[in-house]
């Protein structure tokens, strides 16, 4: 008996060495698939258009500010912060928070986020008038958003009007205009003047051409957001995808082709040129090649020191910012 529970041991070790990819199973609960999926659920219940992962230029510091993710609309646009926090949530009285108690976590502080994202806010305001926007009084407003349920938040009421947390965000319901309400009303449909409809064109094409942070989407629905830094495999598979760079291309997009064992998988890679002038590329202007499923993407995630490497196999898309 306990050689079959060694051996099963051993196979299940194996397995996992050559066939699962523990880059993959880390990211299962990030905070990049939090703010993904709050941006989905937004889209769908109320439209728009949300923009993930921006770095927009602070002048004050002379950095990139980093900004969950913009919901734009007809009318306005919301700054949001997406908190993936698991444990029980209190306000101290500078208005930092604290998360204590998940059990595998110590306690850890966090600034203020309802002034960090008025912050973000106001320099994304400022950014899109450097960029030839007049934008009409109120047009940002900003939430916080508290998406995991593991979430338990202390002494709710203290709370600032900006926070949503988890029971508010699931209650969430897609329902006609004039029936909006909560948060929601507030920030999307708050009675304010349509801008013109040239405004929010511009709007939408300067947000999208902003900078972002490069995203990886793996199998599973989930995704990683952070910098592309190169391919890594067999020469001739790294000489077939040198033409993949930031500078030149904007999306990638793998699909398997063939397989002949394992050791003889090839996967088909499409790229599209970058073209600064729209906001996509038909596709007639695809182009592709063909490599091993074995050749690496090394990607260094957000808020991370550690570069990954992730199988070809294992990437849906990848998009790459200017």
């Amino acid at each position: 008996m306990w050689v079959e529970i060694f051996c099963g041991l051993i196979i299940y070790k194996l397995v996992r060495r050559f066939f699962v990819d523990d880059d993959l199973l880390d990211v299962e609960t990030s905070d990049s698939n939090a703010i993904f999926s709050v941006a989905n659920r937004l889209e769908k219940l109320y439209g728009g258009k949300a923009y993930v992962g921006l770095r927009i230029p602070d002048p004050d510091t002379g950095s990139r500010q980093n900004i969950d993710m913009v919901l734009v609309t007809k009318g306005e646009a919301v700054v949001i912060s997406v908190k993936n926090l698991a444990g029980f949530v209190s306000v101290n009285g500078d208005g930092s928070w604290v998360c204590e108690g998940d059990g595998r976590h110590r306690a850890e502080r966090y600034p203020d986020p309802v002034a960090e994202a008025k912050r973000q806010a106001s320099i994304l305001e400022a950014y899109l008038e450097q960029r030839g926007v007049a934008l009409p009084e109120g047009y940002f407003s900003y939430k916080i958003i508290l998406p995991n349920p593991k979430v338990r938040t202390i002494h709710s009421g203290s709370f600032p009007p900006e926070v949503i947390a988890y029971d508010q965000w699931i209650q969430l319901k897609p329902e006609v205009k004039s029936m909006f309400s909560g948060w929601i009303k507030d920030a999307l449909r708050g009675g304010k003047k349509e801008m013109q409809e040239s405004m929010h064109q511009k709007v939408n094409f300067i947000l999208n051409t902003a900078p972002m942070w490069d995203r990886l989407e793996l199998k599973g629905n989930k995704y990683v957001l952070g910098d592309f830094l190169e391919f890594k495999g067999k020469q001739e598979d790294t000489l077939a995808l040198r033409n993949i760079k930031r500078s030149k291309v904007s999306r990638v997009v793998v699909q398997k082709t063939s397989m002949f064992g394992l050791a003889h998988s090839k996967l088909q890679v499409l790229y599209s040129p970058r073209d600064y002038r729209s906001e996509g590329t038909s596709s007639s202007e695809w182009k592709e090649t063909t490599v091993r499923s074995s050749t690496d993407v090394l990607f260094q995630p957000e808020n991370s020191g550690k570069v990954r490497k992730f199988k070809l196999s294992s990437v849906v898309s990848m998009s790459l910012s200017a």
